[in-house]
């Protein structure tokens, strides 16, 4: 059974953190602080956000309003971003399609992992997933659903919190170790009051995998949600993956998650490492 824990963890937004990027620009001269807080406005935009305002990406960012309205100017001359008058906020722009395609080409995943997916959704009638790393935010690329699953409604691109989520956790005990060092890292800076929860729940996570297999998310993300995940282990490629199953707590109780989905998720990340895809 998952480990039980004393105080929940608290609940983290998956925007970037600027406070952090500058945290780790004074500690290495090669890292161009000014590129990455561009990079920080880009990521401030989440699934459904079809508009922001320069006010709500310095507070998703943690940059000053300034800095925000000089970089989302010059993103708008790039192409990165639109900006529209008579609202005063600023869209995705078609220059980051251009950025994206590159890897979307290299991501065999739509038409040959999803209808894996897809059968264990429909057998366990939940949502499955399968994403990878940005930043302390696990993305996901695909989700496929049962016919009568209750879940949170998750498309891909959306964020989780790394800490927090079943595919997060999983995510970050498929790292090698450098990485799961710098995630750490990252998440003290973000968090320091909290840091040690987060950590003992990540080290848990990596018991989990060691021991069963997958690891747990019982009302970590959100109270009325839980969740398994399972590091993919892949032939070849830099990227990290991750496959999750969740859905509504009371139609995923801890056992059920240990004793049936779990075990199950387990064999769908067998059955896509054994198609030798490379993802990334």
């Amino acid at each position: 059974m998952a480990r039980p824990r004393a105080h929940p963890l608290p609940v983290q937004k998956s925007y970037p953190n600027g406070n952090a990027v500058r945290l780790a620009t004074e500690k290495d001269r090669q890292f161009v602080s000014a590129l990455a807080r561009g990079l920080d406005v880009l990521r401030a935009f989440e699934v459904g956000d079809e508009m922001l305002g320069n006010q709500e990406i310095a507070a998703r960012s943690r940059l000053t309003k300034p800095t925000v309205s000089r970089l989302t100017y010059t993103l708008t001359q790039l192409g990165y971003l639109n900006y529209d008058q008579n609202l005063r906020k600023y869209g995705i722009g078609i220059g980051v399609l251009a950025l994206v395609q590159p890897i979307l080409r290299r991501i065999e995943l739509r038409h040959l992992v999803r209808p894996l997916m897809q059968e264990l959704a429909d057998e366990v009638n939940a949502a499955v997933g399968i994403g990878t790393v940005d930043g302390l935010s696990a993305l996901y690329l695909e989700v496929c659903r049962g016919a009568e699953a209750v879940t949170v409604r998750l498309d891909p691109g959306s964020k989780l919190d790394i800490t927090t989520s079943a595919m997060g956790r999983a995510l970050f005990v498929a790292m090698p170790p450098a990485a799961r060092n710098e995630i750490l890292q990252r998440c003290e800076r973000r968090d320091p009051k909290n840091f040690k929860r987060v950590e003992r729940a990540l080290n848990n996570a990596i018991a989990d995998v060691e021991e069963r297999g997958f690891c747990f998310s019982i009302s970590d993300w959100s109270s009325d949600v839980n969740g398994v995940g399972v590091p993919l282990t892949l032939r070849r490629g830099e990227m990290v993956f991750a496959l999750n199953c969740g859905g509504a707590a009371w139609t995923m109780p801890p056992a059920r998650l240990e004793n049936e989905i779990g075990p199950k998720l387990v064999e769908l990340g067998k059955r896509i490492a054994s198609s030798n895809l490379v993802l990334g």
